[in-house]
């Protein structure tokens, strides 16, 4: 039974995460404020950008505590119903692979199947718990079906990581690892657009990223480094980059997030993304949930975090809103007592 003193403990937890994190995007969206009126830049998709994740965030903090079960299933539905009519409901022309939908059609379905997994471990009911396991296999299934493969490895990492989760009993070493994870990947990317890989490993990944895909990393970069505390102002990458006017479909992105965020608002914007992703690393962590909740949502979202490493899936609101939803739903604390997860 949770005493006075430790419920008061996990409280100023809470507390102190929520602060953290009202503190990071509010100063996320000032910085894009401070570069926009720079460069006579255009705010407004970072803007939106942050609203989503903090509407998603608060959205799930209030279905998770009410319904711990059955908020992250519907949310997993409704992933699943979007990824399916992506093409439908996303603003702007229809872009082929490996740029545009592709990449949120995997971020979706790979929320949905954390959501599921997430569901899963919050019931303490065997054969709903495996209902709920299985529509996280039916969504990784869905992936392939839609002919997202990208789509099916994610889930199926993301399926994989929640089995794992139900076997650790302290969350700390999970957490550090999806950092690690997520570091790894983002410099990976940093290291493809600097042209600092080897030979063998530059062709390997030049054959799967694409050599457009490459082309718009390093002039992002490029950008990056002619004002390196500024940047070129957000929204801007599109109009001085040549290979984006190039495409035959130009979206005006760099297919990156961290390398459009340094293009566009310098260093600093590079550091309040990596903030962002901390804060939810750190809530998830001090999360009154379970550990295998906490990090089953961790592993969905350093998934998502890899993937807009290499394309452009928060570019979608419907992408931002699904990363703040999760999170919300996993930092919830519910009004009856957490499922065994044994």
């Amino acid at each position: 039974m949770t005493t006075v003193a430790g419920s008061e403990e996990d409280g100023d937890r809470r507390n102190v995460s929520d602060a953290v994190g009202v503190l990071v995007l509010g100063v996320s969206a000032t910085w894009s404020l401070i570069t926009a009126a720079a460069h006579d830049g255009r705010p407004e998709g970072a803007l939106l950008a942050l609203l989503a994740v903090a509407a998603g965030y608060a959205a799930g903090r209030i279905s998770g505590a009410l319904l711990p079960v059955a908020a992250p299933c519907c949310a997993a539905l409704t992933g699943l119903g979007l990824a399916v009519g992506l093409p439908q409901l996303a603003p702007g022309p229809e872009l082929v692979a490996p740029l545009g939908h592709a990449g949120a059609t995997a971020a979706l379905l790979t929320l949905a199947a954390g959501a599921a997994c997430c569901a899963a471990w919050s019931t303490a009911v065997p054969a709903l718990r495996f209902l709920l396991r299985l529509l996280a296999v039916g969504i990784a299934a869905a992936s392939a079906a839609l002919g997202s493969v990208s789509g099916l490895i994610t889930c199926a990492a993301v399926v994989l990581c929640s089995l794992a989760a139900g076997r650790m009993h302290r969350r700390g070493p999970g957490i550090a690892g999806l950092a690690l994870a997520a570091t790894s990947v983002t410099g990976l990317t940093w290291a493809v657009a600097g042209n600092a890989v080897p030979d063998g490993l530059s062709e390997t990944l030049r054959g799967g990223l694409t050599p457009h895909r490459i082309e718009l990393w390093r002039e992002a970069l490029h950008l990056a480094r002619e004002d390196i505390a500024l940047g070129v102002g957000p929204g801007r990458f599109g109009e001085l980059s040549t290979t984006a006017a190039q495409s035959l479909l130009p979206d005006g992105k760099p297919h990156s997030a961290p390398l459009q965020l340094a293009a566009e608002q310098g260093v600093v914007g590079v550091a309040l993304l990596a903030a962002a992703f901390c804060w939810l690393l750190y809530a998830l962590w001090r999360s009154p949930r379970s550990t295998p909740v906490a990090l089953t949502a961790g592993a969905a979202l350093t998934v998502l975090a890899a993937i807009s490493a290499v394309g452009n899936a928060l570019s979608f609101t419907m992408v931002s809103v699904g990363a703040g939803l999760l999170a919300g739903l996993a930092t919830a604390h519910p009004l009856t007592d957490e499922a065994s997860t044994k």
